[in-house]
């Protein structure tokens, strides 16, 4: 199975990178499933239910969300119907929407899910992702050997540890959350792909998909101010990865490739709504 991950659009200058390089993307890799993570696709922080739908049209076949996945309330209501948008799988079973989703490819099916780290994040603390994958492995397994982990985490401490952990268990574990792609792609003895951070699709000269002046204010007075969004040297980062008829992964392939349409200052070419 080729499948083609792709790395968090930040605000609308990831949107607008996406919308203008997916389908060269797709024609290089010619994957059978391709998806990746929204975690920050409206305004930098959440997803709101225009930029779901939106993110789906141009063809991610499913989104996954992390630490912001109830940030933005207008898509609360609407989450449990989405069959396309998966929170974090660790969130208490109330929480609207689910974490995990068996979906058909020309390929057979795969399996995606969401789950969020422990370490680092101060205002969501949820299950361990640990024990909450082990709950429903086999449940997994039953329909498919082919099951890919969107691991969103802070510290690389505990993606490293969860990536050996998984060995074996799953076709591949891609981290996000750190928006800076890491050199540490490969597959694990046991069959698993890895990779610390996909990424992001964005501004590739900004502080994570951000303009760098309030970034850098915010260090030098510690007053809290809103993050703008940054539109210089666009570019897509993600990861390609191919797994065999058992589910173990047999190469991974991260890519970065500039996004050649110029947007019109302030937002781009098209409003990305």
């Amino acid at each position: 199975m080729r499948i083609l991950y792709i790395a968090e659009p930040v605000g609308k200058p990831g949107l607008f990178t996406l919308r203008h390089t997916l389908g060269d993307l797709k024609k290089e890799f010619r994957p059978d499933f391709t998806f990746g993570c929204g975690d920050g696709a409206t305004g930098g922080f959440g997803l709101g239910k225009n930029h779901a739908f939106y993110l789906h049209k141009i063809g991610l076949q499913a989104i996954t969300l992390g630490e912001c996945a109830y940030y933005k309330k207008d898509l609360h209501p609407i989450l449990p119907t989405l069959n396309f948008l998966l929170r974090p799988a660790n969130f208490p079973d109330s929480a609207p929407g689910r974490g995990s989703r068996i979906f058909t490819t020309p390929a057979g099916k795969i399996a995606i899910v969401s789950l969020l780290g422990q370490s680092g994040y101060t205002k969501t603390h949820l299950a361990s992702p640990f024990s909450t994958l082990e709950g429903f492995l086999e449940r997994l397994k039953r329909e498919t050997n082919h099951i890919v982990i969107d691991f969103h985490a802070v510290t690389s401490a505990e993606k490293g540890t969860f990536f050996h952990w998984a060995d074996g268990k799953v076709s591949a574990v891609i981290g996000s959350h750190q928006k800076i792609p890491t050199a540490d792609a490969r597959v694990l003895p046991h069959g698993t792909a890895v990779i610390t951070d996909a990424g992001r699709t964005g501004s590739r000269q900004s502080v994570g998909g951000f303009a760098p002046a309030k970034e850098i204010e915010r260090f030098l007075t510690g007053i809290p101010d809103r993050s703008e969004e940054c539109w210089n040297d666009l570019m897509i980062q993600g990861l390609f990865l191919e797994t065999n008829e058992t589910g173990r992964a047999v190469s991974v392939q991260p890519f970065q490739r500039t996004c050649k349409e110029v947007p019109r200052e302030p937002t781009g070419n098209d409003q990305e709504d």
